[in-house]
């Protein structure tokens, strides 16, 4: 969709980057570790700055971490969620993913030769939530590790406390891993409250929570990311990370270290100033006859082409950046079960507000 969006000049609303910096002080702290000698590799494990702040960003949720055994340092979250697949689900083992999901799960658990399952998200009034009798009818007894992701790349939903508090059930009374997906963590609107599954009884000791600085500071390049996990957890998470990359990032570990503690009234506002672009958005499509689904948190907004008399997303999308110059991403593509999301498209919103305003003007005339 990108390689359709820069051939027929389109808006990109399909890739969940933003086009703004995070907050400048940050950027400065990185500017100078550049200049003082941050350039070799940092710890296996991450400095021991990054790691110190994490800690106590775990701590403000209640959450009890040691940043010398039970944390370690990511290029991404998404090295963080394939590191913790390959170390912890062994061949012929099962996961299972809640539909639609972020494509790096079914890569990860192909390459650690393991098999998965779905359980789905279904719709709740304009938006969605866990269909937990799902959840329970995939799990086997081969069933290693559930994968959860709050707030929900490609939906926007964020699971409320008693869903989560049903996976809890489930992952302690099947003894099972779980893998918490948690990069859209401050980036819930509207009031609600992300919730990390660690913090629920009995799943701290079961639960690897991953997390990230792009998103939550506007800086999806530097691919600085974390994982969270009692230390037995940890350590098999860095025994596949040590043969991925390493380590990564070391001037931008210094960076983050410094935005984790001083910078968090700069989240508040990128948080806020992301809903307004989200209703932005969303106007544009409704008046446009979009079906919009309403979206509590992440990037990302879903909207329904059936009212358009569209009955496929993927060939609508196929042919939008050409004919209202606007490129956006099919939500079947993230499903094993395509049919309940054939006819909803993803759209981000984490842009300028002039340039959701240009993609609104070309969604509201004629194609």
């Amino acid at each position: 969709m990108t390689e359709l969006a820069l051939r027929h000049d389109a808006v990109n609303l399909g890739q969940g980057f933003p086009d703004s910096d995070g907050p400048a002080a940050m950027l400065e702290v990185a500017r100078d570790a550049i200049t003082h000698n941050f350039n070799q590799y940092p710890p296996a494990r991450g400095l021991p700055a990054l790691r110190q702040a994490i800690a106590r960003d775990r701590a403000r949720i209640g959450l009890d971490y040691d940043p010398d055994t039970e944390m370690l340092v990511t290029v991404g979250a998404s090295e963080a969620l394939s590191a913790a697949i390959l170390g912890l689900v062994e061949p012929d083992q099962e996961v299972v993913l809640i539909e639609p999901y972020f494509d790096v799960y079914a890569a990860a658990i192909a390459m650690a030769g393991a098999r998965r399952r779905t359980a789905r998200l279904v719709s709740d009034g304009d938006g969605f939530t866990l269909d937990i009798d799902s959840l329970r009818g995939a799990i086997t007894p081969a069933t290693r590790m559930i994968v959860v992701n709050t707030p929900h790349n490609p939906t926007g939903a964020v699971l409320n406390r008693a869903t989560l508090l049903a996976i809890a059930e489930i992952a302690c009374d099947k003894d099972l891993l779980v893998l918490s997906d948690e990069v859209y963590e401050h980036l819930a609107f509207d009031g609600v409250d992300h919730i990390s599954l660690a913090t629920l009884p009995g799943m701290r000791e079961r639960t690897i929570v991953v997390s990230s600085a792009g998103k939550r500071f506007s800086v999806t390049g530097w691919k600085i990311g974390w994982a969270c996990a009692p230390r037995p957890l940890i350590d098999a998470v860095l025994a596949a990370k040590q043969f991925l990359t390493f380590a990564g990032g070391g001037p931008f570990q210094q960076a983050v270290a410094y935005a984790l503690d001083d910078e968090r009234d700069w989240v508040t506002h990128w948080r806020d100033e992301l809903a307004i672009k989200r209703d932005l958005l969303s106007k544009a499509l409704e008046e446009a006859g979009f079906g919009v689904r309403h979206g509590a948190g992440t990037f990302y907004l879903c909207a329904d082409v059936a009212p358009l008399g569209e009955p496929d997303a993927l060939s609508f999308c196929r042919t939008m950046p050409r004919r209202i110059g606007v490129a956006a991403v099919p939500v079947h593509v993230f499903a094993d079960d395509p049919a309940p999301w054939k006819t909803l498209v993803r759209f981000t919103f984490c842009k300028r507000d002039a340039t959701l305003a240009e993609a609104a003007r070309r969604l509201k005339q004629p194609s």
